[in-house]
């Protein structure tokens, strides 16, 4: 009897510090320092730079650039996307054309600043045209013309926008994907 006493006891201190391992583990996830681990914000000035240059919240750039890439500048999509923030190489070269970059090369979207700059500037242009963030994040990931098909057919309403109605499975779990990353960038380095 003393054993299975001394058993349960054994047991329930082996309980209670799990208990407390478990506590003191959620509550150092919940600190902004560890968040950031897991929410980097690497190429910070050059997100602000190109992000202020062209009109776009940089939580934004980023949160786009970590759903296309996570941060990984030699990035290559099975559909031929490339780099950070998955540009096509001929979304690309019509961005080089407005912006007058005659030196552009396909090379190019492999390289951090230049694909954040073209990345940022393409998001500029979208929220011009559909001045709704979330129909700019589905126009980066579904298509433009996606986007307008969507809003002319009234499968999406802009003035009454749920992202549940955006037709694409994957460009609707992407929207929520950025909105979800870019509440965590603007609560963890917003100031």
């Amino acid at each position: 009897m003393r054993k299975r006493r001394s058993g349960i006891k054994r047991l329930k201190r082996r309980l209670i510090t799990l208990l407390i391992i478990i506590i003191g583990i959620g509550l150092l996830l919940q600190m902004p320092s560890v968040q950031k681990i897991y929410y980097p914000y690497p190429y910070r000035p050059v997100v602000e730079k190109f992000a202020m240059q062209y009109g776009v919240d940089p939580y934004l750039v980023i949160a786009v650039i970590r759903a296309e890439s996570n941060f990984m500048p030699q990035s290559e999509s099975h559909k031929g996307a490339l780099g950070l923030m998955q540009l096509m190489p001929n979304t690309a070269e019509g961005i080089a054309q407005s912006i007058g970059d005659k030196s552009f090369t396909q090379e190019d979207l492999k390289d951090p600043e230049k694909n954040i700059q073209y990345g940022t500037w393409y998001l500029a242009n979208l929220q011009k045209e559909f001045k709704n963030t979330t129909l700019t994040i589905a126009a980066y990931n579904g298509g433009r013309g996606h986007v307008q098909e969507w809003i002319k057919s009234q499968q999406l309403d802009p003035n009454n926008l749920r992202v549940e109605d955006i037709p694409f499975q994957e460009t609707r779990q992407y929207v929520q994907r950025v909105w979800q990353f870019y509440a965590e960038y603007r609560a963890l380095y917003g100031n």
